[in-house]
């Protein structure tokens, strides 16, 4: 059986990133804490830690035993606050990993038929590269991961990737920019100066190709990761940003910008991406169901649209 105080300090050292940390904050010896988790190794029979340098990385079976490590204190924490409070109330963990280049907005809008549920849900949202996300999510210390593009066919997870939304491509400005620029979209984009996603988001190569075929040659004065750092860059008036046009009016509000054009040629998406192990969670099953709705929404709207146009004979 597991030593769950000898699980206790292989976990702090694990948030930690380093056994002199973990001790100070454990107010113990760094030998102690050696020992302890070397226990912990031998029990397990295997090695959760390999030495880097002068730093520590968890192994493969070390993120693995994190991954428990994390849901086991967890739900004890919950424990403990329910008992000493009174209230018997538990919350089912949903864990999502979001890709750094997604829009917040977009994020809140994909997740929220998961706070609907009559199950009740604690969402814990963790934000980093899709790379290193969809390690946790092998692991199952993720239960799904919102992603600007599919899982990439030469990683070997198992999973599936299900599109959630897509939609065309806004490009808005200060007012004071709008003036010089907003007339005769998109030729009026030649020599503006304009602020681009940075190069691990989806849209950048697909913007890039779609200006070159155009024959338009704006002036790159800013490239971001972070949608809302360009976004507020953009605020400033120092160019012209993108954003999806399922936000269009939150933008212009939120920014104080004005909308110059739209592009449809171009499509952003966004993906959930789930291992199969989770596919069952509740939270997941309400996402995607919530995105298949509006999916057969759209396309039955663009069948009327289609009828109502098609001449009578």
């Amino acid at each position: 059986m597991v030593n769950y105080k000898q699980l206790h300090y292989f976990w702090q050292v694990a948030r930690a990133g380093s056994i002199a940390r973990a001790s100070e904050q454990l107010d113990l010896t760094p030998q102690t804490l050696s020992g302890q988790i070397g226990l912990l190794e031998a029990s397990l029979n295997t090695v959760l830690f390999r030495r880097v340098g002068r730093g520590l990385e968890l192994t493969e079976a070390g993120r693995l035993a994190l991954s428990y490590a994390d849901e086991i204190f967890e739900v004890g924490a919950e424990m403990e606050q329910a008992l000493t409070s009174g209230e018997i109330k538990h919350l089912m963990p949903f864990k999502v990993g979001i890709a750094d280049v997604m829009p917040k907005s977009i994020v809140y809008k994909l997740l929220a038929p998961a706070m609907t549920l009559e199950t009740a849900i604690k969402i814990v949202c963790k934000e980093d590269r899709l790379e290193r996300l969809l390690g946790d999510l092998a692991i199952h210390r993720l239960d799904l991961v919102l992603s600007d593009r599919p899982m990439p066919s030469d990683i070997n997870i198992k999973g599936f990737s299900h599109q959630l939304v897509a939609c065309g491509v806004s490009f808005f400005a200060t007012p004071s920019l709008a003036k010089h620029y907003g007339q005769n979209f998109p030729q009026s984009l030649q020599q503006a100066p304009m602020l681009v996603p940075g190069a691990d988001t989806s849209l950048r190569k697909k913007l890039m190709h779609w200006l070159d075929s155009q024959k338009i040659r704006p002036i790159i004065v800013g490239e971001f990761d972070d949608s809302a750092l360009m976004k507020a860059f953009g605020q400033a008036g120092i160019g012209i940003f993108t954003a999806p046009s399922m936000i269009d009016a939150e933008v212009q509000r939120q920014f104080n910008v004005v909308k110059i054009g739209q592009i449809d040629t171009i499509t952003e998406r966004y993906y959930a991406i789930s291992a199969v192990r989770r596919a069952g969670h509740p939270a997941v099953a309400a996402i995607n169901a919530a995105a298949m709705d509006e999916s057969m929404t759209e396309v039955n709207n663009n069948l009327s649209s289609f009828s109502d146009n098609v001449p009578v004979s």
